[in-house]
Formats: structure tokens, C-alpha cells, sequence
């Protein structure tokens, strides 16, 4: 698909950015795609909506959008109607989940409530929707969104993984994909998007509660350092794409030392408590999810190393009816 094609009359420096970023990248979005819009009413994911929606005959995309109405201030149920009418005039699939508020009394469990729902209607329009047997959930996500999750995983003391940057598309089922196609963009420019092309907003006024972790970086510490430091923001994404970049290059060595660990006997200790604390935990990490759910933290995965390391034979109960077990040779896992 070509830019000298495009003829629509409302074509804007900003669908010409977006346009561009899922020609370079063909597989983000693929033409023909059945997308489900998470859209909470706010600028981010209005605009979001806007650009999809202008492009999807350019790529045959079917859209329908979805909100999740959080019961969390007395006007949701009004936002909520007002974004299906909105909707409705555009001619555009509209789906709406209502949560008990009481069950998603934080960020972490509304989060997971979005997602449980997502997950649902994506599976029920795939039932609907034969000859698309993929769908793809799309996110208002910006590179603001970056560096503020970025500072609160610092603070939490993440791991590696933890400061990469925010992935642009990832699986969550074996046929439903979620894809951030605004990390091009960040909240400055969706702000300007909305203003330039008057799209309306349904701000929710618990965006501007501090109590809320995410709203004091966003609105207080991030504007500080942009304050002291200008161009902050843009430098922490950039760093964090480095990160992204050191963490799967660490992903690798570290499954290379894995292999040079590991035969048939189990994982060779020797070797094994020759190598840093940090290489064995590695070990220890990839080694441990081959056999669980659930990944094991950070702390429970250096005791086990230093103990490994310290002590010539032992054994640690784990979850999920697991022990590990070493002696002089080998370290193992059997059944508890």
C-alpha cells in the first residue's frame, strides 16, 4: 500500500505517522485483521480509536471497540452511553462490561478484570467471526505509559525484564494478540490529536486521584524531573529499549549456560557454583520454569543458588508439590 494513495480528505501528519509505522512493520496489525479496541473514554485511547477507525478501509481491519465501565465515580454509567452513541454514529461495533466495584478495588485487580473481559469477548467474536480465526486486542498504551511503568517497576526493585520496554505486540492466547500501536506516540501528542480533530473525552476523574500510584508519577514526579531535566521522559524510553535489548540478549546467554549445565543427571554443581550468584540464578530460573506455572521471584531464587552453593547436599520444598535436591554432583527436582 502506497502513500501517494491515500485520498482521505481528513489525512493528518498523525495517520501519516501511523500509517507508516504498520507498513514497516507489516505483522503489528496484518490487513484483513478483526480488532477489539480497549477504549476507556480518555485521550489516549480516543484517539487511538480515531486513527484505527480513519484507516481500516486502507487495511480492511474490522473494528469493534470495547469499555470497561469501573464503577468507580457517579457519572461512569453516563460515560459509558455517551462512548456508545459516539459510537453508534460512527458506525462502529460497541461492547461495554460493567465491574462490581468492590471486587476491582485496585489498580492490579482492575487491571486483571480488564483483561479476564477482553479475553471473553475476544473468544466470543472469534466464535462469531469464522473466517477470522485471529483477533487482535488494541491498546491505547503511549510512550508516556512507558516511562511511568518504568519508574514504578524501578522503584518496586524489578528485575531486568522489569525496565525493558513495554512490547508493541505480544500473544495472550494461542489466536488473540495484544498490540500497542501508540508507543510512537506519546501523551503530549494525543492530547494534540484530540485537540486538533476535536475528538471528544470522557476523562475519568479518578485519573487525578494521587492515592492511585500511577497518577503521582504521572502527575507530579515525571512533570518534576521534566522540569529539572527536559526531555526526561524520551531518554527513560530510550533506555528502556536498551533494556529490552540487554534482556533478551541475556535470555540467550543465559539458556547457552544452561545447556552446558545441564545432561541427563540433572544440572552439573560443580559447574553450576563456579559461576557468579547472578548466572545461577539464571540457571536456576530457566531451569525451575520448565517445571512450573509460576514463576519464582527474585529473592527465592538467590537463597536457593546461595544455599545450593554453601551447603554440599540439601533439599528445599518448592510450590506446586516440587522439592529441589543437590548433592556433591547433581541438583534435581522431585515430587515432594
Amino acid at each position: 500500500m502506497s502513500l501517494k494513495n491515500v485520498t482521505q480528505k481528513n489525512w493528518t501528519s498523525w495517520h501519516h505517522l501511523l500509517h507508516k509505522e504498520l507498513l514497516s512493520n507489516k505483522k503489528l496489525i496484518p490487513n484483513g485483521a478483526n480488532l477489539l479496541i480497549a477504549v476507556s473514554g480518555g485521550q489516549d485511547s480516543m484517539a487511538m480509536l480515531k486513527l484505527i477507525n480513519d484507516m481500516k478501509n486502507k487495511h480492511n481491519w474490522y473494528v469493534h471497540v470495547w469499555h470497561g465501565d469501573h464503577q468507580w465515580h457517579e457519572k461512569s454509567e453516563i460515560y459509558a452511553f455517551e462512548l456508545k452513541k459516539y459510537c453508534e454514529e460512527k458506525n462502529i461495533s460497541f461492547l461495554c462490561d460493567r465491574a462490581n466495584k468492590k471486587s476491582i478495588s485496585s489498580e492490579e485487580k482492575a487491571r486483571d478484570w480488564r483483561y479476564k473481559k477482553l479475553r471473553e469477548r475476544a473468544n466470543q467474536l472469534l466464535t462469531k467471526n469464522q473466517n477470522n480465526n485471529c483477533i487482535y486486542l488494541i491498546t491505547g498504551h503511549t510512550s508516556t505509559d512507558n516511562a511511568e511503568t518504568f519508574l514504578l517497576n524501578l522503584a518496586r526493585g524489578s528485575n531486568y525484564a522489569g525496565l525493558s520496554h513495554i512490547e508493541k505486540k505480544r500473544l495472550l492466547e494461542h489466536n488473540i494478540f495484544l498490540v500497542r500501536p501508540l508507543l510512537i506516540f506519546s501523551r503530549e501528542d494525543t492530547k494534540r490529536i484530540c485537540k486538533s480533530m476535536n475528538i471528544p473525552i470522557w476523562e475519568d476523574p479518578s485519573n487525578c486521584d494521587l492515592k492511585i500510584k500511577r497518577n503521582l508519577v504521572r502527575k507530579k514526579i515525571i512533570p518534576t524531573f521534566e522540569t529539572i531535566y527536559p526531555g526526561y521522559s524520551k531518554r527513560i524510553n530510550n533506555f528502556a529499549k536498551k533494556m529490552t535489548k540487554y534482556n533478551e540478549e541475556q535470555q540467550d546467554l543465559g539458556k547457552l549456560a544452561y545447556l552446558s549445565c545441564k545432561n541427563t543427571n540433572g544440572i552439573k554443581r560443580e559447574l553450576f557454583n563456579s559461576l557468579c550468584i547472578e548466572a545461577r540464578c539464571t540457571i536456576l530460573n530457566i531451569f525451575l520454569k520448565k517445571n512450573f506455572t509460576k514463576q519464582l521471584n527474585s529473592n527465592i531464587l538467590h537463597d536457593l543458588s546461595s544455599s545450593i552453593f554453601e551447603k554440599d547436599r540439601g533439599q528445599i520444598n518448592l510450590p506446586e508439590g516440587l522439592k529441589i535436591i543437590w548433592h556433591k554432583d547433581y541438583i534435581n527436582l522431585e515430587k515432594s
